[in-house]
């Protein structure tokens, strides 16, 4: 089996394990569940910010621990407060080390929109996203049906959420459907997680105009977000270059200071 495969496997065993203790109807009881969205497409395209995802990641696969000791509130205010255009938080706990209570604290103490990243396969994970205080959830185009993205991408609009679709490939945009709000191309390919920032720009004159864009995993430099802002892209999902040190606000702060530098 794949890495990717892997983990679909082990999300279908936690969803099974999910409905035990959780319905449809608990989740909408949710306090966060009556909150009025914010939208991360607007966020990314507003001149003023930075139109960087900034991601809150403890570990991965293929590096292991990445960071075990700074706190999700702690780095996701410090995000916001140096500019992050959204928050990306990585929920999945078995392989990534996250939670869904990440997210919750990630809410409660910011007011800029939050993109909920984990392996979605399930409408179950689409109403917990919205109870968690999310505004915009990951669809993979790689773990999905083109159908199973159409009715997720639905439910979720009916939630007042933005789908960010990610692609890898020229083959995974055939899944691609109006009514998808961002298409993210990742770099990393998730059945070997390996990195090639290539792929983006491969892929970029591929996606219709009328899609936002951003590049994810890989952007180790601010000459390589000027080199993608060309190729046509909108944002920059980056995580595991602030994470991986001490101070991942620190190594934000300073990354959009380079780019800043780099666009005067």
């Amino acid at each position: 089996m794949t890495i990717l495969e892997n983990i679909i496997a082990s999300k279908r065993n936690e969803l099974v394990l999910l409905r035990e203790h959780t319905t449809i109807r608990d989740l909408e009881k949710s306090i966060l569940f009556s909150r009025k969205t914010v939208s991360l497409s607007e966020s990314l395209s507003d001149p003023a910010k930075t139109g960087i995802i900034a991601e809150y990641k403890r570990r991965s696969p293929s590096k292991g621990t990445i960071n075990s000791l700074s706190g999700v509130g702690e780095v996701t205010t410090g995000y916001a407060r140096e500019g992050a255009s959204g928050l990306s938080i990585l929920t999945d706990r078995n392989f990534f080390g996250g939670s869904c209570n990440d997210l919750i604290i990630a809410r409660e103490l910011n007011p800029i929109p939050i993109l909920r990243k984990d392996f979605i396969i399930d409408e179950l994970q689409v109403v917990e996203s919205k109870a968690s205080g999310a505004d915009a959830i990951l669809l993979i185009a790689a773990a999905l049906e083109k159908n199973q993205i159409i009715n997720l991408t639905t439910l979720a609009h009916s939630l007042g959420m933005e789908v960010l679709l990610e692609v890898h490939s020229r083959a995974e945009l055939e899944v691609v459907n109006k009514n998808i709000d961002i298409i993210g191309v990742n770099n990393r390919d998730l059945n070997t997680f390996r990195v090639n920032t290539t792929i983006s720009l491969d892929l970029a004159e591929m996606i219709p105009d009328q899609f936002l864009k951003i590049s994810e995993s890989g952007i180790a430099s601010p000459s390589v977000v000027s080199t993608l802002r060309q190729a046509g892209y909108d944002g920059f999902l980056i995580g595991e270059l602030f994470m991986s040190g001490n101070d991942p606000v620190a190594a934000f702060s300073e990354f959009v200071k380079e780019i800043n530098g780099n666009h005067a």
